[in-house]
């Protein structure tokens, strides 16, 4: 029996991870699709898509799986495609809420592939929702140059709040349970921080080591 999932499709930072697993003999494959993929005319022609087929197809070679054996698949609609697939070669397969153990299986593969990003593991273990658009949104704003490019950036979402003005200015504070959004270090108690302010649905508000990216240029909110 194989199963298969994704994780990381609602992410606005990265691609997406495809996962393939057979539960009698306990093997797990994974494959990222690239973010380049949603991006630009790719994200537009939903290459993306076409893209799972080709993870599949080639977990489907390595592991031998055959046209008698049964398939389960994600609902999501980052499978469309490759149902289609499935069915023009002939394979059994069924819709299905994919849980354990692939569940937990690739939601880690993702998690350790985002940490590789650059993405701190301490913002994944502490943020109640690590990967909610508005949370990864102040990540990459609190080093927009580079982290820009880790975007799912053909999203309507992107297009709204990716390239809002913002302004900075100093605080201190004297109590401080937040890490900076540059280094992924602590922020101490009684520390003046660099503090950027835009706007999306709300204010919100990035709080940085004083020193780290100095670089930013402060942009004045447009009137």
């Amino acid at each position: 029996m194989i199963l298969i999932d994704d994780a990381g499709s609602g992410s606005l930072i990265g691609g997406t991870c495809i996962g393939v697993y057979r539960i009698e003999s306990n093997e797990y494959k994974y494959d990222i699709i690239p973010v380049e993929l949603y991006k630009n005319d790719n994200y537009e022609r939903k290459t993306y898509l076409n893209y799972v087929i080709s993870i599949v197809s080639n977990f489907f070679h390595e592991l031998n799986v055959s046209l008698e054996e049964e398939i389960y698949v994600c609902r999501g609609y980052i499978f469309d495609e490759l149902r289609i697939w499935l069915k023009r070669n002939g394979f059994i397969w069924y819709n299905a809420k994919i849980g354990e153990p692939l569940q937990t299986l690739i939601e880690s593969s993702f998690e350790k592939y985002t940490i590789n990003l650059g993405l701190p593991s301490n913002f994944i273990r502490y943020t109640r929702y690590p990967f909610h658009f508005h949370q990864l949104l102040k990540w990459v704003y609190a080093d927009y140059k580079n982290r820009s490019t880790l975007c799912k950036t053909g999203w309507k979402s992107w297009k709204k709040y990716g390239k809002l003005p913002y302004e900075i200015n100093y605080k201190h504070l004297k109590n401080s349970n937040f890490y900076c959004l540059f280094c992924g270090e602590k922020i101490k108690n009684y520390s003046t921080v660099k503090m950027i302010t835009y706007f999306t649905n709300r204010r919100q508000e990035i709080y940085l080591h004083q020193h780290c990216n100095n670089k930013y240029i402060v942009k004045k909110n447009k009137k």
